[in-house]
């Protein structure tokens, strides 16, 4: 079985209240459910908040939603504790989708989880897509990732990697995607790690694996999914959804 997850909280430092926000007619949550569910390898997609007014909206539109504890550290624990509460097998493909990205494209989640039948020794995935405009490249809310040869992770930063020392540098930028697809086990194995010193620097939870040796599987997808991080996001995804930009 393939589970997608979508970690939901309503308290956002930078954006409160931001599932519940409308964009074109519907709230964000509900336009990241529908969005998954028309993934072709996922079975089953699942909100996981731990606030009745997410929950409320979640069932007003016939989807499904748990209940999770109030107090996890991370949208990756809030993942984890669902899919115990769901009682799902160690060996299922668990995928992590962000509350946040309200449009996106169904088939890069059959590619984010299409590597796990090639490989029956992988863990973990996720999805990146080839940047080719320079300012957003400098931009630290655009998380960018390298990778080795095989597609596994190097490292993710908010700076630009690789630096350019010459200005005919010809190595390609990537911009990561926030989407997740793990084992079971593999995520239970990962939610119980201590925190590490690079994620602690760069805010950015898949550093925990890198650090402690584990590898990640990137995933080179041709879609992009543009994020909310503010109120004036919402607009601007808006008027890409009424000119069926994307």
């Amino acid at each position: 079985m393939s589970i997608a997850v979508i970690p939901s909280r309503f308290g956002s430092k930078r954006f409160h209240g931001k599932p519940l926000a409308m964009i074109a007619g519907k709230p964000l949550i509900q336009r990241v459910y529908e969005q998954a569910c028309r993934a072709r390898s996922i079975e089953r997609v699942v909100v996981a908040t731990d606030d009745d007014r997410i929950r409320m909206q979640v069932e007003r539109f016939g989807g499904e939603v748990v209940m999770t504890s109030a107090n996890l550290r991370s949208g990756t624990d809030r993942v984890a504790e669902t899919t115990h509460l769901l009682n799902i097998g160690p060996e299922e493909i668990i995928i992590n989708i962000q509350g946040d990205q309200p449009w996106f494209n169904g088939d890069c989640l059959d590619q984010l989880i299409a590597p796990f039948y090639e490989d029956p020794e992988l863990f973990m995935s996720t999805l990146a897509i080839k940047l080719d405009d320079a300012a957003a490249a400098l931009d630290p809310g655009n998380v960018k990732v390298i990778f080795d040869k095989n597609g596994f992770a190097l490292y993710f930063s908010r700076a630009r990697i690789p630096f350019h020392r010459d200005k005919d540098g010809s190595a390609d930028t990537y911009k990561h995607l926030g989407f997740y697809a793990y084992k079971k086990d593999f995520l239970d194995c990962i939610t119980r790690l201590p925190l590490s010193v690079l994620e602690s620097a760069e805010k950015l939870e898949q550093l925990r694996v890198l650090e402690y040796g584990y590898r990640i599987k990137v995933v080179i997808t041709e879609h992009d999914a543009p994020s909310v991080d503010c109120p004036e996001d919402l607009l601007v995804i808006e008027k890409k959804i009424q000119a069926k930009q994307l």
